[in-house]
């Protein structure tokens, strides 16, 4: 028997640049408005990793599903980027097509991008504070 439904958890690096102009982005475009978000370094996300170990020297953005409970499911690389396609739904579902490119050609591909996102989108000294009307939304703020 699979527990109740608990809204996902998007894992990602906090002072980069290019990542946290992403989760705005996502945070645009979620209709659902149930996305939470909480970075690679913060207690959630420690947890998680601690609860997965393949996760250990993860420097990539995590898609955590069910967190915390007996069906929790966690994807990393493109295949979260894909689950948050899938999760915005709209003309983001467009994105899956992706998945015909087979996963470690996607992922080595992401994994270079992400090698150099400090370089193409700068980084932050300390995780930058969300705005008041979506911090609710930030695990361990």
């Amino acid at each position: 028997m699979t527990g109740k439904p608990v809204a996902p958890v998007l894992l990602y690096d906090g002072v980069c640049g290019i990542c946290n102009r992403s989760v705005q982005t996502i945070l645009r475009h979620d209709r659902r408005g149930t996305l939470r978000f909480a970075a690679l370094d913060s207690d959630f996300a420690r947890a998680v990793i601690e609860r997965h170990p393949e996760l250990r020297d993860v420097d990539s953005m995590v898609y955590v599903e069910q967190p915390g409970g007996p069906d929790e499911r966690v994807s990393m690389r493109t295949a979260a980027g894909l689950d948050v396609a899938r999760y915005l739904g709209g003309p983001f579902r467009m994105l899956l097509a992706a998945r015909i490119i087979p996963a470690r050609l996607r992922d080595r591909l992401y994994d270079s991008f992400a090698a150099a996102r400090y370089r193409f989108g700068g980084r932050h000294d300390t995780c930058p504070l969300p705005a008041p009307e979506v911090r609710a939304r930030f695990l361990d703020v």
